[in-house]
């Protein structure tokens, strides 16, 4: 082929593409401005709001800790000849029940003693008695035979002749004599150590003949009538909570859990009971003590509970006083400083609102948001107010 035939060819072949690109570029379709706008309006979820009463839960951490709890010491010294098998780590004791007996022998005889004391006490005080009669006729008889009419003595002789100062002295020791006998019969009642309540014992330092004197630790106990919870709240959120005034036998109802060492459905129920007047040292919270009965599930109704460990840590719901005519919103749709996104008449309104009180999942809204309104879920990376927003129910009318 001639080189003149290739350049025809290739001339052909250029002034064909350009006219099919020429051609491309004049049948193009243009864009339509009248969907834009859909196109730029974010698309949100939204929550339609309502205003009610509602009865806020809130949540705090707390530490167990005894109602009573008490270290048995002996108030007189001597040998343990009984230790009750239930006086054990770990055991259980009925108010009253005895725990140890020290050897009572020598306490049973001192109170024989001081008893005999008393005895010869009483019998001088008849024996005195008598001579003061016998005083009183002799002094009768004198003042009969006085030429004046009248006893010649002072009132100090008198009282001497009468023997009023040996008859004090006998009945004074007649008193030390009683005294003596009560302090006897103490000391031997000393002797029986028993449970003060219903209790359940710690640990126990003494065995049978051990030798105990006053102030040695014979063992721990503690009651099991009721456990405290110690909790901590913020301050702000006192005036929520209802406590035990006195009119009342119970405060707030309160539902303890403790997620690392009980199943996920277990909870024990207390109520409130007091506020502690100080805060705690390193938080500056506000304490408060929620009372638990039975904590160790002795009664047979709450035998299926789980019992309740000294020291345990646990977290307590508190039922709060209910706040009327509020929004409630998941806390998570509260954005910086304390504001609301609101989509109105297809726009993003960023309201501030006034938050009465915030729980472990809700924030209640007093202002700022009325019954009716949409409020955005969903979170934008743009936020301004005014810009358009769209819901995915407008996106399908469209």
């Amino acid at each position: 082929m001639s080189n003149k035939k290739i350049l025809y060819i290739c001339l052909a072949i250029l002034g064909g593409g350009i006219l099919l690109t020429t051609l491309i570029f004049f049948t193009e379709p243009e864009a339509e401005r009248e969907g834009a706008s859909v196109e730029t309006a974010m698309l949100v979820d939204v929550l339609n709001v309502e205003k009610g009463t509602y009865e806020p839960v809130i949540v705090a951490t707390g530490t167990v800790q005894p109602v009573e709890d008490v270290t048995l010491s002996p108030l007189v010294p001597g040998q343990v000849t009984r230790r009750d098998p239930a006086f054990t780590p770990g055991g259980y004791v009925k108010k009253n029940q005895v725990l140890l007996q020290i050897d009572p022998a020598d306490y049973r005889n001192t109170l024989e003693l001081r008893k005999s004391e008393l005895m010869q006490a009483q019998t001088s005080l008849t024996t005195e008695m008598g001579r003061q009669q016998i005083a009183e006729q002799d002094l009768q008889l004198i003042s009969n035979d006085s030429l004046f009419g009248s006893s010649p003595l002072s009132e100090e002789e008198m009282q001497l002749v009468l023997r009023k100062p040996q008859l004090n002295a006998v009945k004074a020791n007649i008193g030390a004599a009683k005294a003596a006998v009560g302090q006897a019969e103490l000391n031997l009642a000393r002797t029986t150590i028993r449970a003060p309540f219903d209790a359940h014992i710690l640990n126990q330092n003494v065995t049978n003949g051990s030798q105990v004197a006053p102030g040695d630790d014979l063992g721990r106990i503690v009651g099991t009538d009721f456990y405290w919870v110690t909790a901590t709240v913020p301050v702000n959120k006192l005036q929520w909570l209802s406590f035990n005034d006195g009119s009342s036998e119970k405060g707030a109802q309160v539902r303890i859990t403790n997620p690392t060492a009980w199943t996920a459905d277990a909870e024990r129920q207390g109520f409130l009971d007091r506020q502690i007047g100080a805060l705690d040292g390193q938080t500056r919270l506000a304490r408060v003590l929620v009372k638990v009965p039975d904590p160790l599930a002795t009664q047979s109704e709450n035998k299926d509970l789980p019992k309740m460990m000294i020291g345990t840590f646990v977290e307590v719901n508190i039922q709060a006083k209910p706040i009327e005519n509020v929004i409630r919103l998941d806390r998570d749709f509260i954005r910086s400083n304390e504001t609301v996104w609101v989509m109105k008449d297809e726009k993003l309104e960023i309201r501030k609102v006034e938050i009465v009180l915030n729980d472990d999942e809700y924030a209640y809204i007093s202002e700022g948001l009325a019954a009716g309104d949409q409020v955005v879920i969903t979170d934008l990376s743009t936020v301004t107010n005014g810009i358009g927003l769209r819901t995915s129910s407008e996106g399908e009318e469209q």
